[in-house]
């Protein structure tokens, strides 16, 4: 299945863009949520998943995604989301809890989520928004994969050193949450990211 996956998330496609959980595509299948504050590597942590440039757009301005996006990985029934990057100081107040009322309401109510790659800067791990989010997936069980981004930035020994304490700070959930390093410039980490998505969105298999 794995290597049938990793063919699939190169050949990935997009699908459609959803302001609210009510226009979300059918909810069936099995699909896998990006979630992370604006500007900590998400879009490019999904083209360079699918070896694409463009499949999720980027933007050097943060809070640009304000749509739900999702991409059919292969077949409709197993899909990648795309969700709002959250918390960037500059979104009205206003602007910014809509997001957040959407981000929960998908995380808590979408049957066919099977779990979610939280995106954290590695500079910048675990920030207050990151927290809520991990609060969202602990109150509805959801697993949670971390990928601590842009680990290029940093010398390996000093992401070595962010990649153990974050895993320290979160022991009390290691059965809900994993953590690694990533980085889309070097493609360090994409076969592990890979290997976590490949078990998620395979039928009958846990989503741990």
């Amino acid at each position: 299945m794995s290597d049938v996956m990793r063919h699939h998330f190169q050949s990935a496609t997009f699908l459609t863009s959803a302001p609210t959980l009510a226009s979300c595509p059918a909810d069936n299948g099995l699909e896998v949520a990006f979630a992370g504050r604006s500007n900590a590597g998400k879009s490019s942590a999904i083209n360079t998943l699918t070896q694409q440039k463009a499949l999720a757009r980027t933007s050097r301005t943060p809070g640009r995604t304000q749509l739900i996006n999702f991409f059919t990985v292969g077949d409709p029934q197993y899909r990648l989301v795309d969700l709002p990057g959250y918390g960037y100081a500059k979104v009205p107040e206003a602007v910014r809890r809509k997001w957040q009322e959407h981000l929960a309401h998908y995380l808590r109510e979408r049957r066919s989520l099977q779990g979610t790659v939280l995106v954290m800067d590695v500079r910048h791990p675990l920030t207050e928004f990151d927290q809520m989010m991990m609060g969202w997936a602990d109150d509805n069980d959801m697993p949670l994969h971390i990928l601590l981004t842009k680990a290029d930035k940093l010398k390996r020994g000093a992401a070595m050193g962010v990649l153990s304490k974050v895993r320290h700070q979160l022991r009390e959930w290691e059965d809900l949450v994993s953590v690694q390093l990533f980085s889309s410039q070097e493609r360090q980490g994409v076969e592990a990211l890979n290997d976590r998505l490949c078990r998620w969105l395979t039928p009958g298999e846990e989503p741990t």
